[in-house]
This record gives C-alpha cells, sequence and structure tokens, in this order.
C-alpha cells in the first residue's frame, strides 16, 4: 500500500526528499501478538528540583522499594508532552501516551470530559468542563476551586441548575455532575460548533471572561457563544448565595471529533481504570472500555487481576499526584507516590510483558500547575534492557538509555518491547 505524503515535518521523518506518515509505516509493519501491556499514568508526576527543597524532587524524595525493583530491569528517559516549552492540559498529555499527536489531535477538555460521565454526545452537541468557583462582590474569582467542595455538595448545586435551566431558546441544557468541586454542561441543538476560548481566567483575581469563537467566521461557534453568555445569565443568579461555589468556570469548550478507536490503530483490546470521569472520557474517546468501580488504586490494581485475561492492553490512571502539585503541596505529592508504591504488589502479582510508568506532564510543586517539563518515563519488558539504576527518579531519567523523546512516541516504545513490529525494508 503506497503511504500517503504529507508535509509537516514536525509530525513524520523525511526519506529523499519526500515526508512518510509515519502512522502509515507503523500500521504497516504491526504485528498481532497476545503480549499484555499496562500503562501506568501518575498525572502530574514530573517536579523540578529547587534550592528550597534540597534539590530533591517528590519522586526522590519518596519511599519506593517496589518501584525500585522494577527499575533493576527497566530502561528510563524524558518525555516531552506535545512541544519544547509548551504546557499541555489533560487531555493533550493523555492523548500523547496513547499515540495520538497531540498537535493532530485536538479535543476539547468539555467532550473528554462529558464521555467520562457517561454523557453519550450526538453530532453537533457542544460540551464543555466546568468547575464551582468563589465570586466576589464585584465578581471577581478568589478561589477557582470553591474550596474543592465535596462530590454531594457538586451535585446539591447541579441539581439546581438542571431544575431551573432545561432549555435556552430552542437548545437543550444538559447539567451533570462530576467528581468535587468538577461538572459538566452539554448544549444539545441545531446549528451549534466549538471551539471557543475559557468562560476562565486560569488564575484569581479577574473576572470570568466571555467566551469567543476560536473561528470568528463560524456562525454556528458565534451562536454556542451566545448560549454560553445567556447560559451564565440564569445560572449565576441560582447561585448567588451559595457560598463558596456562588460561580463556576468553563472551558474546553468543543464538540467531538472523528477519531480513529486504539483497537484500530494498535490491533490491541483496550480497558481503562480510572477513577476521574476527565481520563475515563479520554479513554472512551478512542474506544477504550471503561472498567468502572475502583476508587482507591489497590482496588484499581485488584480490578487489573481481575480482567487480566480479558483485555491486551490496561489504562490505570492514578490522579493525586497532579492534585497535591497543583496545591504546591511537596509533603502530600510524595506521599502519594509512596501510597501507589505500597500498593504495587498487586498489579505485579501478574506482571504484564510490557509495563510503562510515567505521567501524563509535570506539576511541579513550585509552579502549582502543569508544565513544559519533560516528565520521566520507565519501561520495562523481557526485552527492554536495564540502564542499570537503583530508582526511577528525575535524575535517573536523565541519564536513561530512552533519552528525551515525544511522547506520542511511547505507545510505539511499548510496541516494540512487546515485539508487534515487523523488521523495516530489506
Amino acid at each position: 500500500m503506497a503511504p500517503e505524503w504529507h508535509s509537516t515535518p514536525c509530525q513524520f521523518a523525511d526519506f529523499d526528499n519526500f515526508i512518510m506518515n509515519l502512522d502509515t509505516l507503523y500500521s504497516e509493519l504491526t504485528l498481532k501478538t497476545k503480549t499484555k501491556m499496562v500503562l501506568l499514568v501518575l498525572d502530574g508526576l514530573g517536579d523540578i528540583a529547587t534550592k528550597e527543597r534540597n534539590y530533591v524532587t517528590p519522586l526522590e524524595a519518596a519511599t519506593t522499594p517496589y518501584l525500585d525493583a522494577i527499575t533493576q530491569d527497566a530502561v528510563q528517559g524524558r518525555m516531552i508532552p506535545v512541544a519544547p516549552g509548551i504546557t499541555p492540559g489533560s487531555g493533550p498529555g493523555h492523548l500523547a501516551l496513547f499515540g495520538y499527536d497531540p498537535l493532530e489531535f485536538q479535543v476539547g477538555r468539555g467532550v473528554i470530559e462529558a464521555l467520562g460521565l457517561g454523557i453519550e454526545l450526538k453530532a453537533g452537541d457542544v460540551a464543555a468542563r466546568a468547575n464551582f468557583c468563589t465570586l466576589d462582590k464585584k465578581g471577581i474569582v478568589t478561589d477557582r476551586r470553591a474550596g474543592r467542595i465535596d462530590t454531594a455538595v457538586c451535585e446539591e448545586l447541579c441539581a439546581v441548575l438542571s431544575k431551573k435551566i432545561k432549555k435556552i431558546g430552542d437548545t437543550e441544557v444538559i447539567i451533570k455532575a462530576g467528581k468535587g468541586h468538577r461538572f459538566v454542561v452539554v448544549f444539545r441543538g441545531k446549528g451549534l460548533e466549538g471551539p471557543l476560548t475559557d468562560a476562565d481566567p486560569h488564575h484569581e483575581g479577574a473576572p470570568i471572561p466571555a467566551v469567543k469563537p476560536v473561528d470568528s467566521k463560524s456562525a454556528k461557534a458565534k451562536k454556542a457563544a451566545k448560549l454560553i453568555v445567556d447560559f451564565y445569565a440564569e445560572a449565576l443568579p441560582l447561585l448567588a448565595k451559595k457560598h463558596p461555589a456562588n460561580g463556576f468556570l468553563m472551558r474546553g469548550i468543543a464538540h467531538q471529533p472523528e477519531i480513529a478507536t486504539f483497537e484500530e490503530r494498535y490491533l490491541l483490546k483496550p480497558a481503562c481504570i480510572a477513577v476521574y470521569p476527565m481520563y475515563k472520557g479520554l479513554a472512551q474517546l478512542v474506544g477504550m472500555t471503561k472498567l468502572e468501580g475502583p476508587q482507591t488504586i489497590a482496588d484499581q490494581f485488584q480490578r487489573y487481576l481481575d480482567e487480566y485475561d480479558n483485555y491486551d492492553y490496561f489504562f490505570i490512571h492514578y490522579k493525586y499526584t497532579d492534585m497535591y502539585g497543583e496545591d504546591g503541596n511537596f509533603e502530600a505529592k510524595t506521599k502519594a507516590i509512596e501510597e501507589l508504591d505500597a500498593a504495587l504488589p498487586i498489579l505485579l502479582q501478574k506482571k504484564p510483558e510490557v509495563l510503562s510508568i510515567t505521567g501524563d506532564h509535570s506539576t511541579p510543586c513550585a509552579v502549582k500547575g502543569h508544565s513544559w517539563h519533560a516528565q520521566p518515563v520507565l519501561l520495562t519488558s523481557p526485552i527492554s534492557g536495564s540502564d542499570k539504576l537503583d530508582r526511577f527518579t528525575e535524575t535517573g531519567a536523565n541519564l536513561g538509555s530512552l533519552g528525551v523523546f515525544e511522547a506520542k512516541f511511547l505507545m510505539r516504545q511499548m510496541q516494540a518491547n512487546a515485539r508487534m513490529f515487523d523488521k523495516f525494508g530489506a
């Protein structure tokens, strides 16, 4: 089969003055095997060494005997989540880990969150990821997460909004609570599309900005933007006395794109074991089966054992490293790593042939948010070799044989370690 030719140098390799689509090449070389794979994602795992913390990161400060044991027969490296200097959201970060170029497959966070909450999106639906916040009397955001209200409070507030706002004009409004302060809003009607800019200043001390179409020429996007304005006008008065959650922010406002499934791309039957809706939505977006129920990392590893024979590839997601990184809580992030490590023996009862442990991006405590810093990655298989390192840390990853590479190639590294590629050329 003739390859497709493209001209985007950041996505494809140059062979004799033309550009070959690497995905096409990988597909042509892919073999069906019975290898089991696990991608274990400690969200926001990467961090930076600072003088204030004696140049030690949470991963380096944590006591991790089981990770250390895995490291003896593993290779390490660093991954650039999108491109040098670009800070990724969770969507691009995870899509890259799944092997989808985040610059080619741009998916709104609202779509991901809606799918994760079990909302079946229809063609033309526009979805937004939202979270309750605290506003002062002048409409200034003073807490973007409303003190991280409990899920039960979020559900009560969403019920209030759902009861009062069922339609705006000819457009149906669907509101569903997520975990903690998070929820989703879906607008279902005719003539709508995204993406829109965020109704979120992304920091405290500023008002909620009005949304605008990313494509200023799109009449459908203009209609969707007007709907958001009208929704705020109806919803904010209903929350005015609901301190601390007397306001809300919206971002990732978009419609669902077409995307090839994980099984089509890799000939692997995939499953997702995650707690938070957004990561379930990301998995569902690429056709992974969501294995619902587990709430702790120990439960997640046990579910992996229970489902081991039913799937070829498991994506297991752990949120708390990212959460505490965003809080700037070094000690809590360190403890979260230790808690995952303590549960690892459950997973290792049926160690997969290929195991990769990494983050979707870095969330340094000093930054209190996502960053562009390359995240550490560990990969082990019977043929991975060993970097002869004692621990899995940022420092070790800097020395590892995987080097520094784009996260979109991790899946290809895992396939290679599963002997899924035929030889290229004579």
